[in-house]
């Protein structure tokens, strides 16, 4: 094959990486490639622990896109064996295992997914399950001989846990190890991770010297930041954009994001260049550039990797006539929703509201937020709800809506992001 220049491939290769170990190394094998023809081996893991994947996911598989764009091959790998032991990072207690089926399943959706970025033809995609569970009692006593417990420690989530007096499974610290022995089964020559991973992929460079393998180079990218702009994305917290959400709610919440925000998402969720991306900035800075364009531009081209471009090109329309028009109702989805769900009421009224559509009830805004999708939990709507809410053009901090007659429409907005609730 042939390569581009060495220093031209690490300046694409480097844009949002937070760390790499180590970039001479890189560059040395960057030539090594130009010089042979040979491509490197690029890693990179994912445990399918949840059945979605959300742009922070996403961080990864763009860099894995960015090796494989400039042609070398990229390893897919899905943990499905790890997963039964449930990566510690970043956890103050034990994971909870999950069940060979849920495992199963989530894999199947992670292969689904990660096409939406990565070329099929091009990824080599591998379960480790392949080489971990042949390894046997004695691979796992060898590759246990490597280390000692006070190396373990070392780890942060350990030794914070080890100081707290708060459990550590026996189990918890074969995780690193098993990470490592991918390393050494795929013959990875770079393996790409989180900020958060940088102990398991140490442990990796450290099983390939055991090995007779040349180590692997390491490179970290950054955790990005969710819609918030200060925790880490994430589901849980309700400030992700999932990778399978309709193109209209993903452009809504790209554009709901602060301008700040904005750059590191073009940063690390696009394949757009550094240098390109400064001279946005620099156009933004001089005001030769809004930078409401440069975020239009950010959602359209995140939609579009995602659904298509007639998809993005839509959403933009979409939202300037939802939000910038005002008119809601124009293109917010509609979501039918039982009485039951969100009323406030004993079951004697329930029941009779049941028998009489004309009989006034009164919804629960935090719960019809919940059921709308707009918010991830009952804490987050409640919280919604006192900062404010649009109901039917309205802002309005009110806990309950009287609803007189049923089927009744009520246009509610959070943000940026619309839904018509048809209350039945």
């Amino acid at each position: 094959m042939h390569f581009a220049p060495a220093d031209e491939q690490l300046e694409y290769l480097q844009k949002g990486a937070a760390e790499i170990i180590r970039v001479s190394d890189l560059r040395e094998r960057l030539e090594t490639s130009r010089k042979t023809g040979e491509p490197m081996r690029v890693k990179a893991g994912f445990d399918p622990t949840a059945p979605d994947l959300h742009l922070g996911h996403t961080v990864l598989m763009r860099k894995l896109k960015h090796f494989q764009d400039l042609g070398h091959q990229v390893i897919f790998m899905i943990g499905d064996f790890t997963s039964l032991i449930g990566d510690p990072t970043g956890r103050s207690v034990t994971r909870k295992q999950l069940t060979s089926e849920e495992i199963a399943q989530n894999a199947k959706t992670y292969t689904e997914q990660v096409f939406k970025i990565l070329d099929r033809d091009k990824t080599e995609v591998r379960f480790n399950s392949e080489w971990l569970s042949n390894l046997g009692f004695e691979g796992i006593i060898r590759l246990a001989a490597r280390f000692t417990v006070s190396q373990m420690l070392e780890r942060e989530e350990f030794h914070r846990r080890f100081n707290n007096e708060q459990p550590i499974s026996l189990h918890e610290l074969l995780y690193p190890l098993a990470q490592g022995y991918d390393s050494v089964a795929l013959r990875a020559d770079v393996e790409l991770g989180g900020t958060d991973q940088r102990f398991n992929l140490l442990i990796g460079r450290e099983l390939q010297r055991h090995y007779d393998q040349p180590s692997q180079i390491v490179l970290m990218t950054p955790i990005i930041e969710g819609l918030d702009g200060v925790q880490k994305m994430s589901k849980s917290l309700g400030n992700a954009i999932g990778i399978q959400e309709p193109a209209l709610e993903m452009y809504g919440k790209l554009m709901s994001i602060s301008d700040e925000l904005m750059w590191r998402y073009w940063l690390l969720l696009t394949d757009l260049r550094q240098s390109e991306i400064e001279q946005m900035r620099a156009d933004v800075s001089s005001g030769a550039l809004h930078p409401m364009e440069v975020k239009k531009r950010l959602a359209r081209t995140i939609v579009a990797g995602f659904h298509s471009e007639a998809a993005a090109r839509k959403a933009d329309e979409d939202w300037a006539l939802q939000f910038q028009q005002r008119n809601v109702e124009a293109v917010a989805e509609e979501v039918s929703i039982d009485f039951r769900r969100v009323v406030r009421a004993d079951a004697v009224s329930l029941d009779k509201a049941g028998r009489d559509p004309a009989m006034p009830v009164d919804v629960d805004v935090a719960r019809l937020l919940v059921e709308l999708g707009l918010k991830e939990s009952r804490t987050d709507a409640d919280r919604q709800v006192s900062a404010g809410v649009g109901i039917d053009g309205v802002t309005s901090t009110n806990k309950l809506i009287k609803v007189e007659n049923r089927p009744a429409r009520i246009a509610v907005r959070v943000g940026k992001r619309a839904r018509i609730a048809v209350i039945e």
